[in-house]
């Protein structure tokens, strides 16, 4: 008859902590998802739905305004009409205004400046105190977005979050991001509950 050696228990007890612990954090909420893709300070800013920005016309200051991007990504300026906006910088907008006036005979050489007034909101979802809508501040982080809401509640996991972006082509993305990670005008971020 063989003897059991006698730290067998507790390395079958280690192992299965081991197993558990590893089980654990692939259920963890979010480990499923692809990380935030790095983005960068100096990334120009792409225009969209619901941001507001003002359109100042030298060359005739009756033109100048403050115009808010619509659902279909344009913005309608009086005698020029709708000039496409959604993933275009302030500066592509700007030359397609100058084109549109050209085009449409108003000026022989217009001058157009276009600056973002208001960005269009983020959204904070999940685990904090006060969840809801709140207005995008360029460099914004998730971790501030969360502080916007009022912090995190006691049932929050609070090393990462999740925040689902609308990419160029249009289709939302949800992507595992670190406290830190820079936000964008228009993304969600969801803070997971913390399993017990």
């Amino acid at each position: 008859m063989h003897a059991r050696p006698r730290n067998a228990p507790s390395l079958r007890s280690a192992l299965a902590a081991a197993l558990l612990l590893l089980a654990a954090a692939c259920s963890a909420p979010g480990a499923d998802l692809p990380p935030l893709p790095e983005s960068n300070r100096a990334d120009v800013y792409r225009l969209g739905p619901n941001d507001e920005v003002r359109v100042t016309v030298f060359n005739d200051p009756r033109l100048t305004g403050e115009f808010r991007v619509t659902d279909t990504g344009a913005i309608a300026l009086p005698l020029v009409g709708a000039v496409p906006a959604r993933g275009r910088s302030t500066e592509e907008v700007e030359r397609a205004i100058e084109r549109e006036m050209q085009r449409k005979g108003l000026f022989r050489d217009p001058s157009v400046a276009v600056e973002v007034r208001t960005y269009r909101p983020i959204f904070v979802l999940g685990m904090v105190e006060r969840g809801g809508q709140y207005a995008y501040q360029p460099g914004m982080t998730a971790l501030s977005a969360v502080a916007v809401a009022g912090g995190f509640n006691y049932r929050a996991v609070q090393d990462y979050v999740s925040i689902t972006r609308i990419g160029p082509d249009g289709r939302a993305r949800e992507f595992r991001a670190p406290r830190d990670a820079l936000l964008q005008p228009g993304d969600v971020v969801t803070v997971f509950e913390r399993r017990f």
